[in-house]
């Protein structure tokens, strides 16, 4: 038997869109002791002789059988904030002259209208509302579901004094003194009294009298079966959670006769029909939409648009990390170079240098974590309209430094990034190398001094600026791979040509338009590419060949169709 019982006791957490109104909880606590199991065989036994008429079930009465009996076996369904009252309250509120407060005359109005009723529900089982006096319960009760030799952590400790704030409190008074606003020396009560958490809470608790059938209403023979808290956030949270089908809490009294009991928690709370739950969705929608109408009214139709004919693009990024370095103490100098037809705004600076960072180990790397955030815009307008080629994107280049304890600096790598030409999100790892300078010399003025060969034209990692051919010849320089950085891109692109064609359902035909393709415009970006090369190149092959070779080689048809 002791396989079957449940000891997952902690919290668990729900967020409901529903009222918390509409919970209900049904509870069912059982005895399984001994004693019980004795006391039904000898009541089993009983009945049997006196249907032999062996004795008489007279002589067996016992003080409980002239009036209510009290089972062992309990169940009841409980609602939220539903009052259900002790044996112990049912004394005490059924006397007017011990109620003062409003709340003690309703209750003793309850319990007088019960009694002359006789229509009471539960014996053992009753609630703690979030009204009584005992609301606190979990500062000084003792739960049946927590093991008794468990040690309380200090978080523990530190909270089992700390109240809710209540929606009724008072608010702090508006003259401050001005003496004393940083308190050195706390003590305890103040920072019991300092540290209040801010949301309003309700809570609940559902108890139980396990105390002997004649002697209910002791206050040492109540229990704490489950504690419910509900805020205006739609957070519910119950302790111990419902048991979904594993088996019963096990709870055991103190005391010299020791007895253990059952615990079931299942959620009652009746279900939403499916016509309720539609009309429900149609109110949430009607809701939305007219929130977005709200919403729409206050920005209005009036959006700034770039002028027809330019793209407007617009970078979100960061760097986020960098790893694989040499020395620690890093940092990113970043610039941006927009090529031909581009251009940005005259007050925009188009580079930057982001925090020194130290590195930490993860893995069997060295990683420097930056998260610098930083943003771009530039516009894009092209001057020859009958030029059907792509244009060229704009290159963010940056390099990575190391700063010693002097204050010098290293140069750690080169590298380089072409901006997506789709829009959306990217994360991008680039590869970084530096220019390698042979001899011992280099390197030790490089580990002591900090000098290390950098690039005149930081453009020269890819393609320089400045360069006019074909062929670009780094024959002799020497490098060295390093580590990466990894970059984050947000890409907004904006034209009022994307505008019009969605609105128009035009076929896009300009090069204008078709940047506003999806993801696989940069496939499609390099899929062009090789072909206008592969082109260009079977094009020189034919001007190299003489006539004659043509005609005898190549059909008129293949010449032509090509």
């Amino acid at each position: 038997m002791a396989d079957g019982w449940s000891t997952d006791t902690g919290e668990t957490v729900y967020r409901s869109r529903d009222s918390v109104k509409n919970l209900k909880i049904k509870v069912q606590i059982q005895r399984v002791t001994s004693t019980a199991s004795l006391s039904q065989n000898l009541q089993q036994q009983v009945l049997a002789q006196q249907e032999s008429g062996v004795i008489e079930l007279d002589t067996f009465n016992s003080p409980t059988q002239t009036g209510t009996r009290i089972s062992d076996d309990e169940e009841l369904v409980v609602g939220w904030q539903e009052k259900f009252f002790s044996q112990f309250e049912m004394d005490l509120y059924q006397t007017e002259s011990a109620c003062h407060t409003p709340l003690e005359q309703q209750y003793h109005n309850e319990v007088t209208a019960l009694k002359r009723s006789k229509r009471r529900r539960n014996q053992r089982i009753f609630t703690y509302t979030d009204f009584d006096r005992f609301t606190n319960w979990e500062e000084q009760a003792q739960s049946l579901t927590t093991p008794a030799k468990s040690t309380p952590t200090l978080l523990t400790e530190r909270m089992a004094n700390v109240r809710h704030r209540r929606q009724d409190r008072r608010p702090a008074e508006m003259n401050v003194p001005k003496s004393r606003l940083i308190v050195w020396e706390p003590s305890d009560e103040f920072m019991k009294n300092s540290h209040i958490i801010n949301t309003p809470v309700q809570t609940m608790h559902i108890m139980a009298d396990l105390g002997p059938s004649g002697k209910l209403g002791m206050k040492e023979n109540e229990y704490l079966l489950c504690t419910i808290r509900a805020d205006s956030n739609g957070v519910i949270t119950i302790k111990p959670d419902f048991n979904n089908g594993r088996g019963p809490y096990r709870l055991e009294t103190e005391g010299e006769k020791r007895e253990v009991w059952r615990l079931f928690l299942e959620n009652a709370s009746a279900s939403i029909s499916n016509e309720e739950k539609e009309r429900e969705q149609r109110m949430y929608r009607d809701l939305y939409n007219r929130h977005r109408d709200y919403l729409n009214s206050l920005v209005g139709q009036e959006f700034e648009m770039p002028p027809p004919g330019v793209l407007r693009l617009i970078v979100n990024g960061e760097i986020v990390s960098a790893m694989g370095y040499e020395y620690d103490n890093l940092y990113v100098h970043f610039l941006l170079e927009l090529p031909n037809n581009w251009s940005s705004l005259p007050f925009q600076a188009l580079s930057g240098v982001t925090q020194t960072c130290r590195t930490r180990a993860l893995g069997k790397d060295n990683v420097a974590f930056f998260s610098y955030p930083f943003s771009f815009e530039a516009f894009f307008k092209k001057e020859d309209e009958s030029d059907e080629s792509l244009p060229q994107w704009p290159v963010l280049y940056f390099k990575v430094l190391s700063l010693d304890f002097w204050q010098r600096y290293r140069t750690e790598g080169y590298g380089y990034l072409v901006l997506p030409s789709s829009p959306g999100y990217h994360k991008v790892t680039c590869q970084t190398w530096r220019p390698l300078q042979s001899g011992t010399v280099a390197e030790l003025r490089r580990f002591f001094i900090g000098g290390a060969p950098e690039l005149e034209d930081i453009s020269y990692v890819r393609v320089p600026g400045t360069f006019k051919g074909d062929r670009l010849s780094r024959f002799g320089f020497r490098t060295q791979t390093t580590g990466s950085v990894t970059f984050t891109l947000n890409c907004i692109q904006h034209a009022r040509a994307f505008v019009d064609a969605s609105s128009l359902k035009k076929r896009r035909q300009t090069v204008l338009d078709q940047l506003g393709g999806h993801s696989q415009q940069g496939s499609v970006y390099n899929v062009l590419e090789a072909f206008q090369r592969a082109r260009r190149r079977m094009q020189e092959a034919r001007e190299s060949l003489p006539r004659d070779l043509i005609s005898t080689t190549i059909p008129p048809n293949t010449e032509s169709s090509a």
